[in-house]
């Protein structure tokens, strides 16, 4: 780029080129957490659609000769229909959990291999191998997983084209789901089949020092592929054309043109193989109204490292979290845990369950009293909705279908109003509650602190609640001052963030002061605030606090309370008594 510099006056236009900066992590509306149909475990995925949900996680299975979806998808089907905008997914499984690999030959070969690819989807049902079908397709080929196939193959130009079709698709009517056009096996081009599908690998490590989960990425390309990443190339070639522009040799005397994959799907019909682990867990009846000990064929130890991994809030951001099929009187371990997540961080509300199916009403209100915590709250009893894949009707538990509600209320309103009530609070897509609860019912469950899901005539299945399971009476045991104290830590932490080693001065204060103020002025106009003040000045930054290398503000608030207990007094005057103005 030409150099220019300003002599005599003028403006001078620069570029900065700041496209290969690490980004911040994306904030997403909804973290859910639970066992889908496939993709990879304990890696938290962002999707922006119920569609690519699907895609990445799968819909619905066939367990036992029947169809089922877990909770997992109706909690996202729900959420999406409602107005949220992203989901942080992470998958939970039971055991070790692999993705399947498929060697691709080169031409003329059934033992040496071009490159191999491994898919995105972990465990068996990413596996399509068995026998080819006369009309080209896989026997255990689904929908579920993908197949490769090779065409174009250029040996005058080193190039190829890359397609991965859905594994149940046959040769005359092949689906194909991604086309790479022109790639090569040559590491020095921008074509380079790892640079243009890219390599990494992502696991879950264990450190022991720390006691903690993190995840680990290997390889030097970000994938590009939704479905499958260059394992290996087993065949480069490296400056393709030699000096003379014809095709160079190895360093056997082989012409690298004998490198090149065969074209087409090859004797495997393009499947993949070796995968492990076993997709759906699910054992016995233990999905929906038969929820107990085990949820969706899974224990609540299995949930121990997705609640580790959400735990670093520099690489997860999130507003609410809910994990449908999580009950406390069954699975209190892993609910407990993320719990804590939620205290530690302090910047997202969890959204959990009390008891099973079929439960009394003195069973959620047991429950609750031994629970204290302002960033969680509970609904009950459960309701029905259709299952999006199957068409079923069948039983969730609340936090299914309350993420949706949340997302409601922000879009219409903001994070400090209520998500409950008739303008807030219908609960989409639910069919009808467990139970009709009557006005005592709803202040029973109230005054244990938990949150009603209350039917009115003409007006369907609501949530008539919108307390958090703190025992102590004050402003943080209801949920939208909760919400509120989440949004406002969360921008004006922000804000604090980029004051970080700056000078400890008047001017970086009011800085501070020049972004915060106006903030809190729009969240008071938008009704979440009745006052606020904030102080950072010398009063708050003695010496001895900047000696300390501290700088210090102090926010007050005063929290715009709901209108819950509306008192309407009848007054019956006598006849001819006057009205005053």
């Amino acid at each position: 780029m030409a150099q220019e510099t300003l002599i005599s006056p003028g403006v001078l236009t620069r570029e900065n080129d700041l496209s290969q900066i690490t980004q911040l992590p994306p904030s997403v509306g909804l973290a859910l957490v639970g066992p889908t149909v496939k993709g990879q475990p304990n890696i938290p995925t962002v999707v922006r659609s119920y569609s690519d949900y699907v895609n990445r996680f799968g819909g619905s299975f066939i367990s036992g000769g029947a169809s089922y979806e877990f909770l997992t998808s109706i909690a996202a089907f729900n959420y999406f229909q409602q107005g949220g905008t992203s989901i942080l997914v992470t998958r939970v499984v039971t055991s070790s959990f692999t993705p399947a690999s498929a060697s691709v030959m080169i031409s003329g070969s059934n033992s040496v291999s071009s490159f191999t690819l491994e898919t995105l989807n972990y465990g068996d049902m990413a596996d399509n191998s068995g026998s080819i079908l006369s009309n080209g397709s896989l026997e255990s080929g689904s929908q579920e997983n993908v197949r490769w196939e090779v065409r174009n193959v250029n040996s005058g130009s080193g190039t190829f084209t890359l397609l991965v079709r859905r594994g149940d698709d046959n040769t005359n009517t092949p689906v194909i789901l991604e086309t790479y056009t022109n790639v090569s096996l040559d590491p020095n081009q921008p074509n380079y089949i790892e640079l243009v599908l890219g390599n990494q690998s992502k696991t879950v490590q264990y450190d022991a020092d720390m006691g903690g989960y993190y995840i680990k990425i290997s390889g030097d390309y970000p994938n590009n592929s939704r479905y499958v990443r260059v394992k290996s190339v087993n065949k480069t070639t490296p400056n393709y054309f030699n000096n003379a522009g014809g095709v160079a040799v190895d360093g056997t005397g082989t012409s690298y043109s004998a490198s090149l994959p065969f074209a087409g799907s090859g004797s495997y019909g393009g499947s993949f193989n070796f995968a492990v682990g076993n997709d759906i867990p699910l054992i016995g009846n233990t999905l929906f109204s038969n929820i107990g000990a085990s949820t969706q064929g899974l224990v609540a130890s299995n949930y121990v490292t997705a609640s580790n991994i959400l735990s670093n809030k520099d690489e997860y951001d999130y507003e609410l979290l809910v994990t449908p099929g999580l009950i406390q009187n069954q699975h209190s371990s892993a609910v407990s845990s993320f719990i804590q997540n939620a205290e530690n961080r302090g910047d997202f509300f969890y959204i959990t369950d009390l008891t099973v199916y079929n439960s009394s009403i003195g069973t959620p209100v047991n429950v609750a009293a031994g629970m204290d915590t302002n960033y969680a709250g509970a609904y009950w009893p459960w309701v029905q909705v259709v299952s999006q894949e199957t068409g079923k009707l069948v039983w969730v538990p609340a936090s299914t279908v309350m993420a949706g509600v949340y997302a409601f209320n922000d879009s219409v309103s903001a994070e400090w109003f209520a998500p409950a009530g008739l303008n807030r609070g219908g609960l989409g897509g639910v069919i009808q509650a467990e139970r009709k609860l009557s006005p005592t019912n709803r202040d029973n469950l109230y005054a244990a602190k938990v949150n009603p899901i209350a039917t009115f005539p003409n007006v369907g299945v609501t949530a008539f609640g919108q307390k958090t399971l703190q025992q102590k009476s004050s402003a943080l045991d209801r949920i939208n001052v909760r919400r509120l104290l989440i949004a406002l830590k969360r921008y004006i932490g922000d804000i604090a963030k980029t004051l970080v080693f700056e000078q400890n001065t008047t001017i970086t204060r009011n800085r501070f002061l020049s972004q915060a103020t106006p903030y809190l002025e729009s969240v008071q106009q938008r009704q979440g605030l009745y006052a606020f003040k904030v102080v950072m000045d010398d009063t708050n930054n003695t010496p001895d606090v900047i000696d300390r290398n501290q700088l210090v503000g102090q926010i007050y608030l005063q929290p715009t309370r709901t209108a819950e207990f509306i008192l309407l007094d009848f007054n019956i005057l006598p006849t001819g008594v006057e009205f005053g103005s």
